[in-house]
């Protein structure tokens, strides 16, 4: 086989490997993570970002999510669920760290450490009374 065939073979070979499985500088993806690329993110937290003015992971990395939450609040005139404050952490903490475990990226994560919380400060306020 000649030698131009050869580099004709392994070019082909490098354009056929996925996107994803090329690696950038400091061994990060090459591809731009989008918000509807992260984890517990649907149709409905991308509307609520939208209506946030929040269209990339970056400006989401540099939000605090109670705010994010009061805002949304603000804006649609209703009080939002507590899992959407949830949501907006597990969205956030992906945001900033991309090699996030697994089980951080998962809403309810951020609704038990959220309950544990209130719980503590629900037991502090009790023992303050008394």
């Amino acid at each position: 086989m000649s030698r131009e065939a050869t580099k004709d073979r392994k070019s082909a070979r490098r354009r056929r490997r996925p996107l994803q499985n090329r690696r950038g500088v400091r061994g990060r993806s090459s591809r731009r993570r989008a918000l509807k690329d992260l984890i517990s993110i649907g149709p409905t937290m991308l509307r609520d970002f939208e209506m946030l003015g929040i269209r990339s992971v970056t400006q989401l990395a540099k939000q605090d999510p109670q705010r994010m939450c009061a805002r949304l609040n603000r804006i649609t005139g209703q009080r939002q669920d507590p899992c959407v404050l949830d949501t907006f952490c597990a969205a956030v903490a992906q945001a900033r760290n991309p090699r996030l475990p697994a089980e951080r990226c998962q809403w309810w994560y951020w609704s038990r450490k959220r309950k544990k919380r209130e719980a503590r400060r629900q037991r502090s306020s009790e023992i303050t009374k008394q």
